[in-house]
């Protein structure tokens, strides 16, 4: 799902609930991630069916930089205040195409903030939050940079880069905030053939408006591409191997720089991981599971508290999950007021949304159930619509970050869609369902957007395998419901040198939410390069 991290405390809820909304893959406009170019560095060419792994792995790049790219390499940042206390920032510059490295550039924002010692400096230390689509400048700057263990900021320059696409770095930009508001209220559960016309119209009329804003941009906005853009920088900062610590969408991103530079490859860390081998239906097909797994978690702790709006303690979570859906059926018929500025309403879309995000962390469960109680018993809107709000990024003045857009961007890039057509997605249907009796069905209609993008995607499912990297630190969750844990499992099964290491536990991502045992095994790896026991389990 999607990513926004801060420090502080904010209006939706905790520290531990914005971090982990920054570490999501976002699942309501296509939630898929994977493939890569055609160009050099492809997997060996393979057709794979609609739900089959792929076998071909990605193959690494030549050790020897291109002198065509030379000008890229050997580029110097000049460095400026960023405005934020304690960072800088810098403009770098990539090839739009690395296969044709001459016909224009596209401009890259970096920050850093420098070691703060005492102790040996260990290079850069990349972060990523994930997305695809999240600030990398905005994670660090609001979180990393601040956040992360003081011994790991004191020995490494934390640095971060906006993708191609993203944020700071010529952004994709599809819709205006009336535009989006409209958007996220579409109903994606629908009902008969008018509201699927309307479905199909408004995922239409999003991918117009990003082909529009960015034609040429459009098409080179991959991951295989922005990995490529990691290693110019590792180069520039003059790092001779990337340390990396990338989280949800930011471990394929991490995991395919490994497979086009293995030998330049150092110290990574794949929080919460993704599996590159699978295509797009199959991805949200087992997102969907990990939705209705982190569900099932949060309905059973929901029983146990007096406040539950959805049962008691002899409800059966089966049954949290039907009065859940029974209040989403409500508000497919009515939507509630929420005491909105724009005047929207809290329509089942929004409110499905809303309670998706909350299962990034169980340190949001309070929230959600307060806010499920004001809508159900109240007839008020507002905690989830705010929920919701946060996933979007959509901000007080009705503006929306471009978040959403550069999702859809890079994922339809990425993987050929998961549907082609609304009767594919009805043929589905039953299995979406089965997978989360809640979530299910909107899930499917979400996984529709890709149909109608204005560029052919240009990767396909592929193993990443980076022999002869160092040891890679893969970590999974067992309850984390945006990258199943079972993900986890196939990407350090591909990695050579992969390192699976297993929280225990619920939410999204698991460094530095709160287990003593995965900060150390992380910590230990990123400042000594003692990576954990393959298999080690925390809780």
């Amino acid at each position: 799902m999607h990513t926004r991290r801060t420090h502080r405390r904010t209006r939706t809820g905790s520290t531990r609930f914005r971090a982990a909304l920054l570490a999501a893959a976002l699942l309501a406009t296509a939630c898929s991630a994977g493939g890569t170019s055609t160009s050099a560095g492809s997997p060996a060419a393979r057709a794979v069916g609609s739900t089959e792994a792929a076998t071909a792995a990605l193959t690494p790049l030549p050790q020897a930089t291109p002198s065509e790219l030379a000008p890229y390499y050997e580029q110097k940042l000049a460095w400026r205040d960023c405005g934020v206390p304690g960072f800088q920032c810098a403009t770098m510059k990539a090839p739009l195409d690395y296969a044709k490295p001459g016909e224009g550039d596209v401009r890259l924002a970096v920050a850093r903030k420098k070691a703060t010692g005492p102790g040996k400096r260990l290079g850069s230390l990349l972060v990523n939050p994930g997305g695809p689509g999240g600030s990398a400048i905005g994670y660090l700057q609001q979180y990393a940079g601040i956040g992360y263990p003081a011994k790991v900021r004191a020995q490494y320059d934390m640095v971060a880069v906006d993708p191609r696409g993203v944020a700071r770095s010529e952004p994709v930009e599809c819709l205006d905030g009336p535009e989006m508001d409209a958007y996220t209220q579409t109903d994606v559960t629908p009902d008969d053939a008018g509201e699927t016309d309307e479905l199909v119209d408004a995922y239409k009329e999003f991918a117009e408006g990003c082909g529009a804003d960015a034609p040429k941009l459009l098409r080179h906005v991959s991951t295989l591409e922005a990995a490529r853009d990691m290693d110019v920088l590792r180069a520039v900062l003059g790092d001779e191997k990337l340390t990396y610590v990338g989280a949800s969408y930011g471990t394929f991103l991490g995991a395919t720089y490994a497979g086009l530079f293995p030998d330049r490859t150092g110290r990574l860390v794949l929080d919460g991981a993704m599996d590159p081998s699978l295509p797009a239906r199959r991805l949200n097909l087992e997102q969907t599971e990990g939705f209705e797994t982190a569900f099932q978690s949060f309905a059973k702790d929901c029983v146990r508290q007096p406040d539950c709006p959805l049962g008691d303690k002899n409800t059966a979570p089966d049954q949290v999950g039907k009065n859940l859906k029974s209040f989403f059926d409500d508000l497919d018929a009515k939507p509630l007021p929420a005491g909105d500025a724009d005047g929207r309403k809290l329509t089942e879309s929004l409110a499905t949304t809303g309670v998706i995000a909350a299962m990034y962390d169980e340190g949001a469960w309070q929230q959600l159930r307060e806010s499920l109680t004001s809508a159900i018993k109240e007839k008020d809107g507002a905690g989830l619509l705010i929920l919701s709000d946060s996933y979007y990024e959509r901000e007080a003045d009705g503006g929306y970050s471009n978040l959403m857009f550069a999702n859809a961007a890079v994922n339809c890039l990425d993987l050929p869609a998961a549907f082609s057509s609304p009767d594919e997605v009805r043929d589905a249907l039953p299995e979406f369902e089965k997978a989360s009796p809640v979530f299910g069905e909107g899930l499917a209609w979400s996984s529709l957007n890709c149909a109608y993008w204005p560029v052919k995607p240009t990767g396909e499912p592929h193993r990443i395998e980076a022999a002869g990297a160092t040891p890679i630190v893969v970590v999974g969750t067992t309850r984390d419901p945006a990258t199943p844990y079972r993900w986890a499992e196939a990407l350090s099964d591909q990695l050579a040198s992969g390192h699976l290491l297993t929280y225990e536990g619920d939410g999204h991502t698991a460094y530095g939410r709160g287990s003593t045992c995965v900060d150390s095994a992380i910590n230990t790896y990123l400042l000594r390069g003692t990576a954990p026991e393959d298999g080690k389990r925390c809780s």
